[in-house]
């Protein structure tokens, strides 16, 4: 439950404090003193969007802190999931930051966490049901929803819905294989030539770059050669001349025999310069001697780039994308080849996952039409409560094209006067009726829902009177399995409250104040003996009030 909010420069409200307590809590204040901003605020606690406009003029940043305990298991468990453990009094505490530079801060238990984190939590936290929730009644794809989790079909939607994607994937590839004929031919003789075309190039990784090496090398070739030839005669010497191997060998053995110790480390040095000569002259001899050279032909070489290059344009831009381009000629050729022995068995596995979906499509309709029928008896039963007598709720249930969630189309029909056909909601019901039935649904889903704090905001758009009445008592009973948070406009709705709040707007120095205060036995009559009548406070007024909230503590049937 949510235990203690606390606001700071949210909108009109510079700084409040509130204490929420179990059982029925009520809001209520002169319109426009800010009760949404109150909604607001818990709304952006529990990670939803935000607007900067939110943040009170003048001000860079705002803040909203939130304490919340009593968690069931269901609760933990969620907590669990996402790291988070309540501390040594039970409590997790929320905080979020506003900034106007657009850099806001999220901490819950002082552990930063990102808002759809903080989304994910808060919807095991707090259920809001607003205006737009009696809306959505109107638009009759919500219906199944409602059936379904009175139904608890989570379980069977996931093995339905994961047998429809499954049937989904194989007719795709079934189409895809079922390729136009004519097509298929022009293809698979497309694919012929250029698999022959590749295998025929025997492309080689590496291939372009060394030929390119090469035919420089074969371009040069009668020159270095030359060269390398002359540089070996002048080393190593020929039969008419010593080469410089020979004449520095001969100085070398002529200082060494010197017998002195500093002439024989320049002979050293000679022997080193022996050394390197003769490398060098070996290395020229293996090039002028090696047949990888002397055979190279520039002309070869030359056509054997061109063809590569003629085929870099058409399959890819180097060698190792023309070899993925034929391994994925092949594959495809493969499956030409092959399909019509693939389509058999997509055809096959096509109508056993159909089978399997059907089954499934058909156990979801017959725990709909389950579910639906005590909907129905349990919707009508707190409708007639709600001062609607003589209504008539049923729930239609028609076979469609199978969908992600099933094969049934599923609407809500309502009668609400004695002698008229039932009706599509969304063509017949008015504000007062749609949030009675919305009321009705949330209390027939109840022990489904297991978030500890149900928020009704505008629930009780478009009633008065004897309904009113009726329509708080369901708030309290509601109440008694979970804490609820209800922000109101009538006398008969906030005398219910086990803990009532009143939202007040001040101007101070040409500045809007709202607080947040809770009231006291006779404050409270005075608050309600206001929304009664909004003149001032009569003797006859006060104790209508007074009888009203004694009447709602008194009650023995909530």
């Amino acid at each position: 439950m949510l235990k203690f909010l606390h606001i700071e420069n949210i909108a009109v409200i510079e700084q409040s404090d509130i204490e929420f307590s179990e059982g029925f809590n009520v809001l209520s204040g002169e319109t426009g003193a800010g009760k949404s901003i109150v909604i607001d605020s818990i709304n952006a606690v529990l990670g939803e969007r935000t607007s900067k406009e939110l943040i009170r003029a003048g001000c860079d940043t705002a803040e909203v802190s939130a304490v919340f305990g009593c968690f069931d298991d269901y609760t933990a468990g969620v907590l669990a999931e996402y790291g988070v453990m309540p501390d040594e009094d039970g409590n997790i505490v929320i905080r979020r930051r506003l900034s106007a530079a657009g850099k806001g801060l999220i901490k819950l238990n002082d552990r930063p966490v990102t808002a759809t984190e903080l989304k994910e939590i808060g919807k095991s936290l707090i259920n809001i049901h607003g205006q737009h929730d009696s809306q959505a009644l109107l638009d009759p794809d919500s219906h199944i929803n409602y059936i379904d989790a009175l139904a608890e079909n989570g379980e069977l939607i996931t093995k339905y819905y994961a047998e429809f994607r499954e049937l989904n994937k194989i007719r795709k590839e079934l189409n895809s294989a079922e390729t136009d004929e004519d097509e298929k031919r022009r293809e698979t003789d497309l694919l012929k030539y250029q698999i022959n075309e590749l295998e025929s190039a025997d492309i080689k990784v590496g291939e372009y770059e060394r030929l390119k090496k090469e035919l420089e090398i074969a371009k040069n070739y009668q020159a270095t050669a030359e060269a390398l030839s002359a540089v070996c005669t002048a080393l190593k010497g020929d039969d008419d001349f010593d080469g410089a191997t020979a004449l520095i060998t001969d100085a070398q053995k002529r200082l060494l025999g010197l017998k002195s110790d500093e002439w024989r480390v320049r002979s050293e040095k000679l022997a080193d310069a022996v050394s390197v000569i003769e490398d060098v002259a070996a290395e020229a001899r293996d090039f002028l001697d090696g047949a990888e050279y002397s055979d190279m032909d520039a002309d070869s070489i030359n056509e054997r780039l061109d063809t590569l290059d003629r085929l870099m344009v058409k399959y890819g831009n180097s060698e190792q994308e023309m070899l993925d381009f034929l391994t994925a000629a092949k594959v495809r050729l493969d499956e030409l080849v092959f399909s019509d022995r693939r389509i058999a068995e997509l055809s096959d596995l096509l109508d056993k996952s159909t089978e399997r979906l059907v089954e499934l499509g058909e156990r979801l309709t017959k725990s709909r039409k389950k579910a639906a029928a005590e909907f129905e008896t349990k919707v009508c039963g707190i409708l007639s409560y709600l001062n609607m007598p003589d209504v008539r709720f049923t729930v239609s249930i028609e076979k469609g094209r199978y969908t992600k969630r099933g094969c049934d189309v599923i609407e809500f029909l309502i009668s609400a006067n004695k002698g008229e056909k039932v009706k599509p909601l969304a063509k017949i019901a008015s504000g007062g009726e749609l949030s009675r039935v919305m009321l009705a649904i949330k209390s027939v889903l109840l022990d489904r829902d297991k978030v500890g704090t149900m928020i009704f905001d505008e629930i009780d758009v478009g009633i008065s009177g004897y309904t009113a009445g009726k329509v708080g008592t369901q708030l309290k009973k509601v109440s008694k399995n979970r804490q609820v948070i209800c922000v109101t406009h009538l006398a008969q709705i906030a005398a219910m409250a086990d803990n009532h709040l009143l939202i007040e707007k001040n101007t101070i120095e040409g500045r809007t104040f709202t607080k947040v205060e809770p009231l006291s036995y006779e404050e409270r009559i005075s608050e309600i003996a206001r929304i009664m009548s909004g003149a001032q406070l009569t003797e006859n007024l006060y104790k209508s009030a007074k009888e009203l909230v004694d009447r709602s503590m008194n009650d023995d049937n909530l």
